[in-house]
């Protein structure tokens, strides 16, 4: 019983070490082959990884050492010098991997973890799909660690709380193909109506300048406090004076792109440097409609984290935006991308309603706080969801249009890129695509359609990028709705 006892701690140390041998393999494998479906690299890479970790490193190890064991005996045994070797080796190649690209890692394994899955389905398989997921999900202190948001900075240091369990906003209804527009413009609803029937009708704002601010005298706009309290005297609808604010700022400022892409140091992006120089980034949109709420007594908050856009990577970027307290409940509000849209040339100012008051189901398809709680979500979603969403805008829900698959931001396929989607409102649908990063694209040989399924051929292997447009007629005007990401072996 005594050399029992003894032997047992040595009996259970060997056991773990032996489970971790095959788990370390099994890990390195799967964030290897995950980094290779992610870049679309070729999956013999991983396999071949695999097979020199285990086991043909930790053996030809052991026999490069055997010259040296022929003069004295050895200590260990066999098995037990495989066991410590290969898993030095698997622990150093993991660390190895997340150390060198931490963020890639966490993208690839929360996107891209359950390619060995692709095409499968049932019970079973779903539910190693959202334990893979869910194991992606716990390595996101790695993302993190490297993820700084240069706008966290300008964050409010005051206790703002969120409701804990907020209301899930309803989606608009389908218009009918003969009224859809690209800016749907219905009559606002008059205050007069219940907080209900409003909110059913806020993502159907006017989509013009509010009067107040399109006829504001010059004379007006000396101060920040002027301005909000001008607008304030104007508009007593609580929900369009706000509106009224977001409108000031999307259309007053500009964008300064040669600062968000480096080509000149970024300026301060607080509310009075933004209101007096009229340019700014994400932040300084944000927190001059801060400024605005608050010199009227409006609850309008800073929220930061990050967002995905068509000239973003899958993983997106540092973002910020606000938040309004309006008659008791919590409305998002993106003022910078409702002001125009940023590419490789610069700044093109075009005013929009698409990111006031959004549903918080479709702000958080482009749009991931920091804290969980300003996705206004009674069920937040993690990182890993967020990134495994496709980059569709609001306007495509707007549009009643529904995207049956793909349904993850990236896909493998092996000859053409096929979108099927539910189009109840019959509008006119238009597919392009380019080679990822090349900035060039072309339109998919079926130029226009009101069918459910759009097919792109996509020209040889390689990760294309392919964008979805919208219009409501054949022969005119389309917009861009969306955009997925497709890896052709």
């Amino acid at each position: 019983m005594r050399f029992l006892l003894l032997d047992l701690p040595i009996l259970l140390i060997k056991g773990l070490l032996t489970l971790l041998v095959f788990l370390t393999p099994v890990l390195g494998v799967w964030l290897a082959s995950s980094l290779v479906a992610y870049t679309n690299g070729p999956t013999w890479l991983a396999v071949l990884s695999g097979i020199l970790l285990f086991p043909l490193l930790p053996i030809a190890w052991d026999l490069w050492g055997s010259k040296r064991r022929q003069r004295k005996p050895p200590v260990l045994t066999w098995g037990d010098r495989l066991v410590l070797r290969t898993l030095l080796l698997n622990l150093i190649f993991l660390a190895c991997l997340l150390a060198l690209r931490p963020q890639t890692s966490f993208l690839a394994l929360s996107t891209r973890g359950d390619w060995m899955l692709d095409g499968k389905q049932g019970s079973q398989i779903e539910l190693v799909r959202r334990s893979l997921f869910k194991l992606a999900n716990d390595l996101e202190w790695l993302y993190l660690a490297v993820h700084q948001n240069p706008y966290q900075q300008y964050a409010d240091t005051r206790e703002i709380s969120p409701p804990p369990q907020p209301e899930v906003q309803p989606f608009p209804q389908p218009t009918p193909s003969s009224q859809v527009s690209p800016q749907p413009q219905p009559t606002p609803q008059p205050a007069a109506k219940t907080a209900a029937t409003r909110r059913a009708n806020l993502w159907s704002v006017d989509a013009s300048i509010h009067p107040a601010v399109a006829r504001m005298p010059p004379g007006v706009e000396t101060s920040i406090a002027a301005v909000a309290q001008y607008i304030a005297q104007q508009e007593k609808d609580p929900f369009l004076r706000v509106k009224a604010l977001h409108d000031y700022v999307a259309d007053r400022i500009a964008y300064d792109a040669p600062a968000f892409f480096g080509q000149v140091p970024r300026p301060p992006q607080d509310a009075e440097t933004t209101f007096r120089t009229r340019k700014a980034v994400c932040a300084g949109y944000a927190k001059l409609l801060e400024a605005l709420g608050q010199a009227i007594g409006e609850e309008i908050v800073y929220v930061v984290g990050d967002s995905r856009s068509q000239i973003s990577d899958l993983n997106g970027s540092g973002h910020a935006w606000n938040a309004a307290k309006i008659e008791g409940n919590w409305y998002l509000i993106d003022a910078t991308w409702d002001s125009g849209y940023v590419n490789a040339s610069g700044f093109t100012k075009k005013y929009g309603t698409s990111y006031l008051f959004p549903p918080s189901e479709v702000m958080i398809v482009s749009h991931f706080p920091d804290d969980a709680a300003w996705q206004l979500l009674s069920q937040p979603i993690t990182r890993g969801d967020f990134l495994r969403q496709p980059m569709l805008r609001p306007n495509f829900f707007a549009q009643g249009l529904k995207l049956i698959s793909p349904t993850r931001s990236q896909t493998d396929i092996r000859s053409n890129a096929v979108i099927q989607l539910e189009n109840p409102g019959q509008r006119w649908l238009m597919a392009s695509y380019g080679v990822k990063g090349s900035g060039q694209s072309q339109h998919c040989a079926q130029q226009t359609s009101q069918q459910p399924q759009l097919s792109c051929a996509l020209p040889s292997t390689g990760t294309y990028e392919v964008q979805l447009f919208s219009g409501d007629q054949q022969y005119g005007q389309y917009e861009y709705v969306g955009q997925l990401e497709f890896n052709k072996g």
